[in-house]
């Protein structure tokens, strides 16, 4: 396996917080986004990789893997176990070491072993073959939700190795978050435990709202007499729509605050950030004369 840079890709020092990595993959994953990228394969394949690095890093637990295993971050408790035993045997047989012939072929040890002790096994003992237990490997997926399902609790089913899994996706859920589903990974070596499901969230950008933590950004447009004299206005929100009114000489750029409409705040349930709506004034065109001359009029007053 050839080694990933994983800071590199996200452009951070390996002393960077959860924060900055978090921030640093919001941002490139903005860029890089294939909805913004049709048909670039390149910034796909980067993309990828943005995505591989985050869920790694994101996670403090595959973090300290990594930085201390490298690219066998994957592996590093069966390659702690496997140093282990391999003392343990070496001590035990007569011959001591590992020996190329001592399994033999089709035998079910996995390539991460294979690659690691050349293709051979621990040496036989007075007691028979060794036969140690080993974790099963990790499982990695992706999957992927619209804004509108990650702002609600619901049941999802998908089908990993063959097998189909159902969990519940908690309201609040945040683009690149990965959670853990343990023992629906791959299965155990000689009797060992199955390894964990890394489920992550890929949340593409919404048409209608930005999201920055829990708070929604969104933009209405109002015409110049709403703008002058004041009004109503229809806001969308995620819950539905609501009336907003709006104040006399309101400029565009204003942005007004609606509190408790914005994104669910992870596993708390009730708990809401806010709405905040920026306002576009829509100047009128194909003027009659007539409202030219109003217009005019309204000038020159």
């Amino acid at each position: 396996m050839a080694y990933i840079d994983y800071y590199k890709i996200l452009g951070v020092d390996k002393s960077a917080t959860q924060d900055d990595i978090k921030k640093a993959y919001r941002k490139l994953a903005r860029k890089l986004h294939p909805d913004l990228n049709p048909d670039d394969k390149e910034s796909e394949r980067k993309f990828k990789e943005l995505n591989e690095a985050n869920e790694v890093l994101s996670n403090p637990e595959n973090r300290a893997k990594y930085d201390k295993y490298g690219e066998n971050w994957k592996h590093g408790e069966e390659y702690e176990k496997a140093q282990q035993q391999q003392k343990q045997y070496q001590q035990q047989s007569y011959g001591g070491g590992f020996s190329g012939a001592d399994f033999g072929e089709g035998e079910d040890y996995s390539d991460f072993f294979q690659n690691m002790f050349g293709g051979g096994g621990f040496g036989k003992s007075s007691r028979g073959r060794a036969s140690g237990k080993f974790k099963g490997q990790d499982v990695q997926a992706e999957l992927n939700l619209n804004l509108r399902d990650a702002a609600k609790t619901h049941p999802q089913t998908f089908e990993i190795n063959g097998k189909k899994v159902r969990i519940t996706i908690p309201a609040g859920v945040y683009d690149g978050q990965q959670i853990k589903l343990k023992g629906h990974g791959n299965p155990g070596i000689n009797g060992g435990p199955n390894g964990d499901l890394y489920i992550t969230f890929n949340i593409p950008v919404d048409p209608d709202f930005e999201r920055i933590g829990d708070d929604l950004k969104t933009k209405v447009t109002i015409d110049l007499y709403t703008a002058v004299l004041g009004g109503e206005v229809k806001v969308h929100t995620l819950e539905g729509s609501v009336h907003l009114k709006v104040k006399p000489e309101t400029q565009t750029g204003i942005t007004v605050r609606l509190k408790g409409k914005g994104f669910p705040v992870y596993k708390k349930e009730g708990e809401h950030g806010d709405l905040f709506v920026t306002y576009e004034v829509k100047l009128p065109t194909n003027l009659t004369e007539k409202q030219k001359e109003l217009f005019e009029q309204l000038k020159n007053s």
